[in-house]
């Protein structure tokens, strides 16, 4: 039997396949701005909170920061994304979050999505599978603290040992790794190279549920 009950689950890229529109939402705002972003600028920085972000590519293209432009930039960014994103989900994950509360598993979210774009994005009845949701409403530090992770197993009231965490992105696997939490990187978004630091890196939830980490 396994010795977790419970597995943590990223949403953006992991349940739900929402990354290319986030993507999409950066590059045009940030082309306004006559700054050049590629994909990898932005999916290994999911997680992260928007400010940071922003201020992180003003730096590396040697552009003044102004956190009230920030601000701006940001509100800018998440209303694109809003008009744009459609949801749909990454092949496999609703049945095996199915499969998984019915063996028995508690299930959390943690997310640096804020709570009421959350609930926009997924369906009640996958809401309700989940036991315990993190929001980066929910904290102050977001990843690659492990802040979001340590407040998700408080919840459940479980000790790092007996959780599991889902991940797909560099700041989500760091944070889960601060918080002494086994790490599956799925390769849904990015690839293996830039997942290094997980436990154990696949490429699909197909492969999560034959590699025998859990009983599903």
């Amino acid at each position: 039997m396994s010795a977790y009950r419970a597995v943590i689950f990223d949403m953006d890229g992991v349940i739900t396949n929402t990354m290319p529109y986030h993507f999409d939402a950066w590059q045009a705002i940030f082309s306004s701005l006559g700054i050049k972003v590629d994909c990898f600028d932005v999916y290994t920085r999911e997680g992260q909170d928007g400010f940071s972000t922003i201020k992180e590519l003003y730096h590396q293209h040697h552009r003044r920061f102004d956190p009230a432009q920030a601000r701006k930039v940001l509100a800018e960014k998440e209303a694109l994304f809003k008009r744009i994103v459609k949801i749909r989900f990454v092949k496999g994950a609703r049945p095996f979050l199915r499969r998984l509360k019915s063996r028995g598993f508690k299930l959390a979210l943690v997310t640096g999505t804020s709570r009421h774009e959350m609930r926009r994005i997924l369906p009640e009845a996958i809401r309700r599978l989940f036991e315990v949701t993190v929001t980066g409403d929910d904290v102050k530090k977001g990843k690659p603290h492990p802040e979001p992770f340590l407040k998700a197993l408080q919840a459940l009231r479980l000790r790092p040992a007996e959780a599991l965490v889902v991940e797909n992105a560099p700041f989500g696997i760091e944070a889960a790794k601060r918080a002494k939490l086994f790490c599956v990187a799925l390769e849904t978004s990015l690839p293996r190279k830039y997942l290094g630091k997980a436990d154990v890196v696949l490429r699909s939830f197909k492969e999560l549920q034959g590699a025998g980490i859990l009983p599903t």
